[in-house]
């Protein structure tokens, strides 16, 4: 009888194991499907940022400044 035991708690413990697993996996896809979200959003706004800097000065400005009194 306390063999029948120990499979059933074996096959318990093995079902838990793949869902842990299974859980773990689906954690990580998630985290890498954020850290790539994340990126592309910097990536995107890196180039908002030089579309604005881009624009807003003209060609020229910036470039050479006399700091001499």
């Amino acid at each position: 009888m306390s063999s029948v035991a120990n499979i059933a708690a074996a096959a318990v413990a093995s079902k838990q194991a793949q869902v842990q697993m299974a859980v773990a996996a689906k954690m990580l896809k998630m985290n890498a499907d954020s850290a790539q979200s994340v990126v592309q959003l910097i990536e995107s706004a890196n180039a908002n940022l030089q579309q604005v800097v881009s624009s807003a000065t003209a060609p020229g400005v910036g470039e050479s400044v006399d700091i001499s009194v």
